[in-house]
């Protein structure tokens, strides 16, 4: 059940807090609901490569919904964001030409390139919160994904905090 009715929803965004293990909605500046979560296998810091089992911290964007996710529902989110392509490229991980594919995706609020050496296909979504076992998403109840999967729009805002 949805908490909010359609046309009291200002600007949902989300807030992701890796220490605290939770997911927060906002509706403006009013939290509407907090749910427990849990991350990657290495949860500690930012990720770095694919494969690190960290989940990304930084400011994203919903960049599609799953309806057929084999994690119950899902969101996807904009990893890699421009700071880790800049990031990749400095440390030789990515191609400029990979660079430029991520900014330009991240400016015209698409997917960005998923499959480089920086990891990628970073979601919300279910499959429970009993301890950190994503390979670097973040997860919840499946009831609880279905509660968030019908009121995140594509395009909310999501920040992952440390």
């Amino acid at each position: 059940m949805p908490w909010l009715l359609l046309n009291e929803m200002e600007e949902i965004r989300v807030e992701i807090h890796k220490k605290e293990r939770t997911l927060r909605v906002y509706n403006g500046k009013s939290l509407i609901k907090t749910f427990a979560i849990a991350l990657g296998f290495a949860p500690d810091g930012g990720k770095q490569v694919e494969g690190d089992g960290r989940t990304p911290e930084g400011g994203f964007y919903v960049f599609t919904k799953n309806p057929e996710s084999k994690f119950h529902l899902s969101l996807g989110l904009s990893y890699p964001s421009v700071d880790d392509a800049e990031r990749g490229v400095k440390e030789n991980l990515i191609s400029n030409g990979e660079s430029d594919s991520i900014k330009k995706a991240i400016s015209e609020k698409r997917k960005p390139l998923q499959y480089t050496k920086l990891g990628g296909e970073i979601y919300i979504h279910g499959g429970g919160v009993e301890s950190d076992w994503t390979d670097g998403c973040i997860a919840l109840k499946n009831e609880e994904i279905a509660e968030l999967f019908e009121l995140i729009p594509v395009g909310a805002v999501v920040e992952i905090h440390p």
